[in-house]
């Protein structure tokens, strides 16, 4: 499906009472303001009802035609409730600046919260922080500091990713905010700043898959187990840039921290959300939080919840006609413990089959937003204490050879461990603690793999170089899983761990059940644009190229990630630049490229390409290394939000990528292949062609064709230039 741009099409009538909210005018836009001209066998059909997704997204819609209802595909203006920035807050306040802003539009709005590099006390990162905090102080916004604990998890404590609302987060991972009913989904540092500014931003309400999940989970498997399946088991991108609806029996049965837990994992499933509907579990865990000494949520607030969810049932669930672009299942009863990896969520092993090789690890890590919660800390905790109790006359400890890493994912979580035990179980054991926050997960800190080492983590990413070396390997598992593999030595079953054998004949060997169901049809892959709406040569506004050419560079890896493409370790250094950039560019993917890339190359790449967090770099890194334009087989929707952004163009042809991987198939192949072929791209009339070195032509196909919304973006150099320019015309 092609990418568009910004506000048109489909409208939404505000769901209450609250005052009609006006579209800010920096981001009014005519219907029809596309990213590429749509194709016609991209018309979304209508149907009567609307899935959850599409109600909630409708109470935060703005400035629309009354008694229209928001679908999928349609580009609307959203204000969200609330709009996350973490320590990429410092790389946010000059974007905020530069567009001419000088306050917030709605100072409550905005959270900020230090959680990724707090442990880097260096004289620099301290003076970003307390700039962010001054930041925070001066415009009267809520701030959270470093030790807090990671940002999503302060979020749905405090109360702010509340169910039935819109929160978005200059993270990937804020699609975790669904496990609370609330539709979490990233945006990017540029869209924060238009945030700040404007209170608004633009959004395309993506497909809708509904995944249901049958039966419940047997004795010691859990959500972890559930999301890590999900990923291998549908590996083909069947819900890449979806947003994912968990219904079922079995959903309703799961604990809040699980449904976090798989809420969070969607986005390495390849989704931009990850929602479950609000029900009784959901309540009576708002309940409990409110009961707490000290709560951070409010009992009236969570009663106020409780009537309406009991009042007005089908405002907090989908409706029954609603549209999905297909039906995924999986019978939880079938799943047994899963690890995925290594160095792939796309690969999973049933735990019983991966302990039979005796995988040896030498780091094992309980960190992340994924799985730091309270119960994971009790999981794992317990896991200790019962080999302890099968092992009484001796310490139990982490073996000889294995470093083992703890983090709270909030400093609430790490007082609730505290409190019950937990925590000392695991200190006692050997793991060493860290303070609550991202650390090894995103590659900074103290902990990271070296050459050579393997490791064990109930962390949510295990790319090539994400948690240290490159050279290393990553497995991801269930914290009892983790805890279970660092006494042990090696992966392996919390049984193991207490009887301290592995039981062969035990091994449980069935079959996970799933499968998908009515599917919608895909648009033809490359077609071209017709109808009315398709744009013609002489669609191009002033300064826009209708055509570029330059050397073809093909990536033919699959799931190329944004790890991969600009590594962790460099995203929260603010003053790297662009010759800096260009050298990094695809450190983890393929040292070379830096080398081999020039100005003006074409850059082709598999399917899924900017996979992972939503880190802006990844973008303008390829920028910075004179890269204009991307083809790929698909994309992440959140790098081609970056991209269009900043300037640079990603469009789609999996024609185009078939045709190369035959030409270039060798099992030699390179990470980065110069093909020897020049491409000559009509940017507004769809099309490419390739020629060799003699000048003839090899290939002709179609291309989505650029619209004039992206071409007002790139001519302006992107999406905050053009946010400025519009401002300063009001």
């Amino acid at each position: 499906m092609s990418f568009r741009l910004l506000v048109a099409a489909a409208a939404a009538r505000r769901v209450g009472t609250a005052p009609r909210t006006h579209r800010h005018p920096a981001l009014a836009a005519r219907r029809g303001f596309v990213f590429t001209a749509p194709r016609a066998e991209e018309a979304v059909p209508q149907h009567g009802g609307q899935t959850l997704v599409e109600k909630i997204a409708q109470r935060h819609a703005v400035g629309l035609g009354a008694g229209e209802a928001v679908r999928s595909g349609d580009f609307i203006a959203i204000r969200p409730r609330h709009v996350m920035t973490h320590d990429n807050t410092g790389a946010v306040i000059p974007k905020f600046r530069s567009i001419g802003a000088t306050r917030l539009a709605d100072a409550q709005q905005p959270v900020f919260a230090l959680d990724h590099d707090i442990q880097n006390t260096s004289a620099k990162n301290m003076a970003k922080y307390h700039g962010i905090e001054q930041f925070a102080q001066t415009h009267g916004s809520r701030f959270y500091p470093a030790g807090r604990g990671i940002a999503h998890q302060v979020l749905v404590e405090e109360g702010l990713a509340w169910p039935g609302s819109m929160v978005v987060g200059s993270d990937s991972h804020s699609n975790m905010y669904g496990g609370v009913g609330c539709l979490g989904t990233p945006v990017v540092r540029t869209d924060a700043a238009a945030i700040w500014a404007t209170a608004q931003t633009w959004w395309q309400a993506p497909p809708v898959a509904r995944v249901e999940l049958r039966g419940a989970l047997p004795p010691g498997v859990v959500g972890k187990d559930v999301i890590v399946a999900l990923c291998a088991l549908f590996s083909h991108d069947e819900v890449l840039n979806h947003a994912v609806e968990f219904v079922g029996a079995g959903a309703h049965a799961l604990p809040i921290e699980d449904r976090l837990a798989i809420s969070n994992m969607t986005t390495e499933w390849g989704a931009l959300a990850g929602l479950f509907a609000v029900d009784d579990v959901t309540l009576r865990w708002y309940e409990s939080c409110a009961a707490r000494p000290r709560a951070t949520v409010s009992a009236d607030a969570v009663a106020a919840l409780r009537a309406s969810v009991e009042a007005e049932p089908s405002r907090w669930i989908a409706d029954r006609d609603a549209a999905y672009a297909k039906h995924l299942w999986l019978d939880l009863e079938s799943l047994t413990p899963h690890v995925s990896g290594p160095d792939s969520v796309k690969v999973a092993t049933p735990l019983a089959a991966l302990e039979r090789r005796r995988v040896s690890i030498n780091k094992a890590y309980i960190v992340s937003c994924v799985n730091s919660r309270a119960k994971d800390l009790r999981e794992a905790a317990d896991v200790i204490r019962a080999v302890q109790n099968a092992r009484p006359n001796s310490p139990v400890r982490a073996a000889d050879g294995v470093a083992w890493y703890v983090a709270a994912a909030s400093s609430q979580v790490m007082a609730d461990a505290q409190a019950s035990g937990d925590w000392q179980v695991l200190v006692d054991a050997g793991a060493k603690t860290l303070p609550p926050g991202c650390g090894p997960c995103i590659g900074l800190g103290v902990g990271l793999l070296e050459d050579g080492e393997v490791g064990i983590s109930a962390t949510n990413r295990n790319y090539k170089g994400r948690m240290g070396s490159k050279k290393a390997h990553t497995y991801l598992s269930s914290p009892a899983v983790v805890a279970a593999s660092a006494i042990q030595g090696f992966i392996c079953s919390p049984a193991t761990a207490v009887s301290g054998a592995i039981d062969s004949a035990a091994a449980d060997t069935r079959s996970v059940r799933f499968g998908i169901e009515n599917a919608a049809p895909s648009p033809r892959a490359g077609a071209s644009s017709v109808g009315a709406s398709a744009a013609a040569a002489s669609d191009a506004i002033s300064g826009f190229p209708t055509s570029l050419a330059g050397r073809l560079v093909f990536l033919p890896a699959d799931n190329l990630n944004t790890d991969g493409i600009y590594p962790g370790k460099y995203t929260y250094q603010d003053d790297i630049t662009r010759e800096q950039m260009k050298a990094i560019v695809m450190e983890n993917y393929d040292p070379e490229f830096s080398r081999l890339v020039q100005p003006d190359d074409v850059v082709v790449a598999g399917a899924n390409f900017g996979t992972g967090s939503s880190r802006e770099q990844a973008a303008t890194a390829l920028l910075a290394a004179g890269v204009r334009l991307v083809v790929c087989e698909s994309a992440s929707e959140t790098f081609k939000r970056n991209a269009v952004n900043n300037g640079l163009l990603v469009l789609e042809s999996p024609r185009l990528v078939q045709w190369l991987r035959k030409r270039f198939q060798s099992p030699d192949a390179a990470p980065t292949i110069v093909s020897g072929l020049d491409a000559h791209v009509g940017l507004v009339a769809g099309k490419i062609q390739l020629t060799d070195s003699s000048g003839t032509s090899v290939y002709d196909g179609d291309l989505p064709r650029i619209g004039k919304a992206a071409q007002e973006i790139i001519v302006a150099g992107g999406l905050e230039n053009w946010v400025r320019a519009r401002m300063a015309a009001q």
